[in-house]
């Protein structure tokens, strides 16, 4: 591990990060505010504590991260590009899913699967494809593989024996509409179908790229990836020792993960240099960090019809989060380190190339729900 001295919170840091166990580049040292150096235990300690309430602010604000973007490439159009990459996603969906026997399940799989969202995951795997020199059409398969896993994996965290939500991208749960039976089994579903897809569908790339998407997407989304950050998230709710370690370990499985999957699919599928895939591995993983620390803060600033998503529900489990831990100023100021230190990883590529990608980690950054 690697320390760094930061005096932007006067605090000596240092991070688990590249003991995350999967295939991954052992050089990446993450910089985390506050952290110690202790390892993370997860045994269970004492149950309970008080929470105290805090002062609510804005998260990163546009004109903070706009000023960026335009340098990046004044033309590019952000919210162009996201509307129709997004709609060409959905397209993609919607054709891969179509309604067929037994028609509940498909329903159900169709239901969250397109019900709307950001489509975060697939662009930043399309994105990652083109920066490296390949076309939409050999990342697709891929990007809606993507979106799949993270719907199931929404499914599933909303079911009673998990988070217990009523709300989904302001829509009632899958499990609310179809039961509880049929919502695991749709997730089942989707899971299952997201690797045949990739397999099956995938076009004008090699077998062995194919193979190590596959292998890549696996690893991201079991036990050593978005599972284990599931399970550890599970165990902590209500404990009173609970510390900036293992939070961060949660997050960098459950949230970034699948992000940092997106984007190292992209670049296996386009083409891309080993190089040029640690870079952008590197890239995904501080943006999903910083989406974690982002969504955080919307939890207790945001209502419930703004997000789409039942709010303050964290608060309510007694759950620990960067604003509970660090207060959101501290929160926000860790916020901006992350794009400062994701947008560095982008420097050696091609500026007009990489735009989307850096308009995605400002838009992660002030996004509002």
């Amino acid at each position: 591990m690697s320390c760094l001295n930061l005096t932007w919170v006067q605090i000596q840091t240092c991070s688990m990060f590249n003991q995350a166990g999967r295939s991954r580049s052992q050089t990446f040292s993450l910089v985390h505010p506050l952290k110690t150096n202790m390892p993370v235990s997860f045994a269970p300690p004492k149950r309970r504590r008080s929470t105290s309430p805090f002062s609510v602010s804005a998260i990163l604000t546009k004109q903070q991260t706009l000023k960026d973007e335009e340098s990046a490439k004044p033309s590019f159009n952000f919210k162009s590009y996201m509307l129709q990459t997004a709609d060409l996603v959905n397209q993609a969906l919607d054709a891969a899913v179509p309604l067929r026997d037994p028609a509940m399940i498909h329903e159900a799989m169709r239901y969250s699967l397109l019900a709307g969202g950001k489509r975060v995951r697939p662009v930043l795997c399309l994105a990652a494809c083109e920066l490296v020199g390949g076309s939409h059409s050999q990342a697709m398969p891929a990007a809606c593989a993507v979106e799949m896993i993270h719907t199931m994996s929404l499914i599933h965290d909303d079911l009673p024996c998990m988070d217990n939500d009523d709300l989904r991208r302001g829509k009632p749960t899958n499990h609310k509409v179809f039961g509880e039976d049929v919502a695991v089994l749709a997730g089942d579903a989707l899971l299952a179908f997201a690797f045949e897809h990739i397999a099956v569908n995938t076009v004008g790339v090699s077998p062995e790229r194919i193979i190590r998407a596959v292998e890549e997407l696996a690893k991201s989304i079991g036990a050593e990836g978005l599972v284990a950050g599931q399970v550890v998230d599970l165990n902590s709710e209500g404990l009173a020792d609970v510390g900036l370690e293992q939070l961060e370990y949660i997050h960098l499985h459950k949230t970034a993960a699948l992000l940092e999957c997106s984007v190292v699919l992209g670049s296996i599928l386009g083409g891309g240099s080993d190089s040029e895939t640690e870079k952008l591995r590197t890239f995904a993983r501080y943006i999903g960090l910083l989406f974690q620390v982002v969504d955080d803060i919307l939890d207790v600033t945001k209502s419930s019809q703004e997000l789409g998503k039942t709010a303050g529900k964290d608060l309510l489990a007694d759950k620990v989060t960067y604003p509970k831990l660090l207060g959101i100023e501290k929160s926000r100021e860790f916020a901006e380190k992350l794009i400062k230190d994701a947008k560095e990883q982008l420097s050696g590529f091609d500026l007009e190339k990489a735009a989307p990608l850096i308009a995605l980690a400002n838009y992660i950054a002030h996004r509002g729900n």
